[in-house]
């Protein structure tokens, strides 16, 4: 790789990480090309991305971003998963080292907060943006229905004890 293209991929990690919300670096030792394309593609369809890279530039990349705490697990064959959601990259790192043991979760960081392997788990625990909005739709959504269902509620007696007040005189 000649300067130029090694100037330019530090400039376009170095906007990576400025502009995710989570990054996540592992250990990928031992993943065959199988198993990195399925990784690949199950960062794709949640929205994160797996990117490959040497640990030199991506250090230097690293400078002056609030990430930079992760620099001391830049070590060995790393690999950065990383995502504008903040969970969705944590939540299929986390889940695909639990059914591959090769993928070795070092740490992370989530804007300027340092994540050991714990704090991953714990962030990969947690529901992603989709599932909070959904959530919160909910929320806002049920008071309306209940109001719904109390503002038709008298209309509905009223017509039901007219109703029985015309059997009865019908019947009479």
């Amino acid at each position: 790789m000649d300067r130029t293209a090694k100037a330019d991929l530090v400039s376009t990690l170095n906007g990576v990480f400025s502009n995710n919300a989570v990054v996540v670096v592992a250990h990928y030792k031992g993943l065959t090309v199988a198993d990195m394309q399925k990784l690949r593609a199950q960062m794709k369809q949640a929205g994160a991305t797996v990117k490959v890279a040497k640990n030199t530039l991506a250090s230097l990349a690293l400078d002056g971003t609030d990430v930079a705490s992760i620099k001391p697990l830049l070590k060995g064959p790393t690999l950065l998963a990383y995502s504008g959601d903040p969970v969705a990259a944590a939540k299929v790192a986390v889940d695909f080292a639990k059914t591959n043991d090769k993928l070795v979760i070092l740490g992370g960081a989530m804007g300027t907060t340092a994540l050991n392997p714990d704090g991953v788990k714990a962030l990969a625990s947690l529901p992603s943006l989709d599932e909070l909005r959904g959530k919160l739709v909910g929320l806002i959504q049920a008071p309306a229905t209940k109001l719904a269902q109390l503002t038709n509620a008298p209309a509905a007696k009223l017509a039901r004890v007219f109703g029985a007040y015309a059997k009865k005189d019908e019947a009479a």
